[in-house]
């Protein structure tokens, strides 16, 4: 089953999504530095990451335990 008809498996996909723009920013900024067109969106995700941190994180680890029990 796609991810985009599975919920939790979007959730999942969305959650690392986040976390791997916002890791790309901080190891190289200059690849997500335009704000605008295709790579925008990646700036976008890696802002929520790097404002949002302590909810993404505790979004992880409840992903992460999730996928473990279930």
């Amino acid at each position: 089953m796609s991810a985009l008809f599975n919920f939790h498996s979007f959730l999942t996909v969305v959650l690392l999504w986040i976390c791997t723009c916002t890791y790309i920013k901080m190891q190289f900024p200059a690849v997500l530095d335009r704000k605008t067109g295709f790579r925008g969106f990646f700036w976008k995700a890696a802002r929520i990451g790097e404002r949002l941190s302590p909810w993404v994180a505790l979004g992880c680890f409840a992903m992460g335990v999730s996928i473990i029990i279930f």
